[in-house]
């Protein structure tokens, strides 16, 4: 089903100048063009903007941030897809290395929410400090 940019912003929760910006800078795909030349996007395109929604929302990236992360998660996509497509044809080495490959890439998007949730901890203990000395002269 392909869906007009409202309808995804709507479904987003993003306005339809955010979803522009995001195909510009490569996040999202181009989406099919209707014969009147709107955008017409598809339900990958949907599944992808949610993605980066909660990449950015939830774990609280930079734009940049979502960039590399969504990078990362398409070469482990592609690894995957190759991985399942060629495993009967390699042997047991071959088939090691593959996966010593997929370590890495999961490796580098751990790392990211890693360094995420360490200044995420570091700010709330600072918060948290100022909160106990709030907290001791009221005593």
């Amino acid at each position: 089903m392909l869906y007009k940019i409202d309808e995804v912003a709507k479904e987003c929760n993003l306005t339809k100048r955010s979803i522009r910006y995001y195909e510009e800078i490569g996040l999202i795909p181009p989406p099919e063009r209707s014969e009147g030349g709107f955008r017409l996007y598809s339900d990958e395109h949907i599944e992808r903007l949610k993605k980066i929604m909660n990449v950015r929302d939830v774990l609280g990236f930079s734009l940049q941030e979502v960039q590399e992360y969504m990078a990362i998660s398409e070469a482990f996509e592609e690894f995957r897809l190759q991985y399942r497509e060629n495993k009967e044809k390699m042997n047991e080495d071959e088939r090691k290395q593959k996966l010593l490959g997929a370590e890495e890439i999961l490796s580098q998007q751990l790392n990211m929410i890693d360094e995420k949730l360490k200044k995420m901890n570091d700010i709330r203990s600072e918060m948290n400090e100022m909160y106990q000395r709030v907290r001791s002269a009221l005593e």
